[in-house]
This record gives C-alpha cells, sequence and structure tokens, in this order.
C-alpha cells in the first residue's frame, strides 16, 4: 500500500471516528425532559403535529451533510 493511500485511509477512519464522537456528544449534551415538563411544553407550543406545514423547515439534508447547505 502506498503512502497516499494510506494516509487517505488514516483520514476517512479518522473523520469516522470524529463524527460518531460529535453524535455522541451531541446525544448526551440533551436535557432529559420529564413527562410533566414535556405537557407543560405541549400545552404552551402544541405539538409538531399541529403545525401547519408551511412553518416547518425540513433540516434533514443539512444535518446529514455536517450542517453545510448543499
Amino acid at each position: 500500500m502506498k503512502t497516499k493511500e494510506l494516509k487517505l485511509l488514516i483520514k476517512e477512519s479518522l473523520r469516522e471516528v470524529l463524527r460518531e464522537e460529535k453524535l455522541l456528544l451531541c446525544n448526551n449534551l440533551i436535557p432529559y425532559v420529564s413527562q410533566d415538563e414535556q405537557n407543560e411544553i405541549e400545552a404552551e407550543f402544541g405539538k409538531p403535529t399541529d403545525y401547519e406545514q408551511d412553518e416547518l423547515i425540513d433540516m434533514t439534508d443539512w444535518v446529514k451533510n455536517g450542517g453545510k447547505v448543499s
């Protein structure tokens, strides 16, 4: 295996590990919400299913691309 190929393999492996660790960190930083708190939130703001479609923004692609606009 050539040095250049090895470097590319190491870079990609590091990116993958860092991506996984970033997702774990984000998941750990999301605060716990009790059912009482969730009920209060829904009473004040409603449920997402109650929102009109034009009020929502689909962020799926943004999240999949690491926060970059495609």
